[in-house]
């Protein structure tokens, strides 16, 4: 950006794991050409490897949610969403207009977003343009993003609340859609509301015979919603209860991420990149030609990379130790259900307390969907 881009006029952003097709800048720049208030083209992300496992779906569905729903809408009706930080074309001009990037949280390209919104620049998302793209194929890998796409969010609401509030140049409505739509709700209240809710009060509710929750607040208005959100990956239908079940779980994860960020603990400002395994561990490697390679035996002293010592690995290291003492006790609800309680959700807390069970000790992932 301080190098031969001053000379340019648009710049065009991908992580290292995207792969945009050949008429990329065709079909996006000519927005920003043709119009001057644009300052951001998003176009959506397509999954090389959704299919390698269950945990590949799960993310699938979600994002697959987000861009076609959450990105659509911000982008019809306020014309305001959240850059994806990859596979979007951006002005030059806005970025500095809105003073730069700013490293003070692990969301920059949120950040820049949202500055460069309460200019008055316009975004638009692209959703027929498709970058290919990898998700994280490991669990540890996912946790470390989901804690970074929790905690970011949330201290950046922290930071720019004042800023929101103050701007004059945006209208009543576009500041309303982004602190109540955009952060509150998206950033905050959905994952606090699911944890709360479904892992939380439903659970401890067994235990007081005064408390009697409506069955369509335990069936009816949560089968509306998870089918509303399915229908963002129809080919994974059949695989609308488990994810349902993974993302409560998830959100036990979010909450302590959305904590961190908004109380700026220690975890706040962690970085940690999301490790993608690419398509190399799954070729075989190239076997031409290895005839003519003379191949020489050398015996070597000393070493040329030492050899590592293992380090031991503690206890707490090797499971999630929040999530498993949370699946215990929603278990033990289930059970109080079914020997005294006798309100009918023994099933669902078998369930989701096994989630639990299966996350914290890390089983999720290695199974093919």
């Amino acid at each position: 950006m301080r190098d031969y881009v001053r000379e340019c006029e648009f710049i065009a952003m991908f992580d290292a794991d995207f792969q945009p097709e050949s008429d990329f800048l065709l079909r996006t720049v000519p927005f920003l050409v043709h119009n001057p208030d644009i300052a951001l083209v998003q176009t959506r992300w397509k999954f090389v490897n959704s299919d390698e496992c269950l945990l590949t779906r799960f993310q699938e569905m979600s994002l697959d949610y987000h861009f076609k729903f959450e990105q659509e809408a911000g982008s019809i009706v306020y014309s305001f969403f959240g850059f994806n930080g990859t596979a979007g074309v951006w002005r030059i001009s806005a970025i500095n207009d809105a003073g730069g990037w700013n490293d003070r949280t692990t969301v920059e390209d949120m950040d820049l977003a949202v500055r460069t919104a309460l200019l008055g620049w316009k975004f638009v998302y692209v959703g027929d343009v498709k970058v290919r793209s990898e998700l994280p194929s490991t669990f540890k890998a996912y946790r470390f993003q989901q804690h970074r796409w929790s905690c970011g969010p949330a201290n950046l609401f922290k930071k720019m609340l004042v800023d929101i509030l103050e701007n004059k140049k945006v209208s009543f409505w576009s500041k309303l859609h982004l602190l109540y739509d955009f952060f509150f709700v998206g950033k905050i209240a959905a994952h606090t509301l699911t944890f709360i809710y479904y892992c939380f009060a439903i659970p401890v509710s067994v235990f007081f015979p005064e408390i009697q929750i409506p069955l369509w607040g335990v069936v009816y208005v949560p089968t509306v919603i998870t089918l509303c959100k399915s229908l963002g990956s129809p080919s994974s239908f059949h695989l609308v209860i488990l994810w349902v079940l993974f993302e409560n779980v998830m959100s036990l994860h979010r909450i302590k991420a959305t904590i961190t960020g908004l109380l700026d603990t220690r975890r706040v400002n962690e970085w940690v990149v999301t490790e993608k395994l690419g398509d190399a561990n799954k070729t075989e490697p190239a076997m031409e030609g290895l005839d003519d390679v003379q191949v020489i035996d050398v015996e070597l002293s000393t070493p040329l990379v030492p050899k590592l010592e293992k380090r031991r690995t503690r206890l707490w290291d090797k499971y999630n130790c929040s999530e498993i003492p949370v699946g215990t006790c929603i278990i033990i609800c289930g059970c109080y259900d079914v020997l005294y309680a006798k309100k009918g959700y023994y099933i669902y807390l078998f369930i989701q307390g096994l989630a639990f069970l299966v996350v914290g000790f890390e089983y999720i992932g290695t199974r093919p969907p």
